[in-house]
């Protein structure tokens, strides 16, 4: 006996599946940018919360705050993981031009391997 193969096909909106999400659906190029989160300027930027592909933007707009607040000394936290994150930030701020110097590790007491302290042009 032949086996048959039963497919049913079924016509639903989004609407209908996610009402409380989707008033009405949306394509991406609609879709607004999530907005920027303030961050506070300090002599202190922690890495974690970031994606590598942003910190190319976010660290010369961060020491050029941290320098019109008189701040030169920043440590930086990458965290150790597999030192990817830490590595593209040394590679970058060896190309900014508002970075004096840098050190890596930090120290003890400092975040060690996960730290880096930058010491930023006055």
């Amino acid at each position: 006996m032949p086996s048959e193969n039963h497919q049913v096909k079924l016509a639903v909106t989004l609407n209908a599946i996610y009402p409380a999400v989707m008033a009405e659906p949306r394509r991406y190029e609609d879709m607004e940018e999530e907005p920027p989160h303030e961050i506070p300027i300090t002599g202190e930027l922690d890495l974690h919360t970031f994606r590598p592909s942003e910190i190319g933007e976010l660290l010369p707009e961060y020491f050029h705050e941290c320098g019109k607040r008189g701040i030169y000394s920043v440590r930086v936290i990458h965290g150790k993981g597999t030192g990817a994150l830490g590595e593209g930030l040394h590679r970058l701020l060896e190309k900014l031009p508002e970075v004096e110097s840098f050190q890596y590790p930090a120290g003890a007491g400092c975040g060690s391997w996960g730290a880096t302290w930058v010491f930023l042009k006055r």
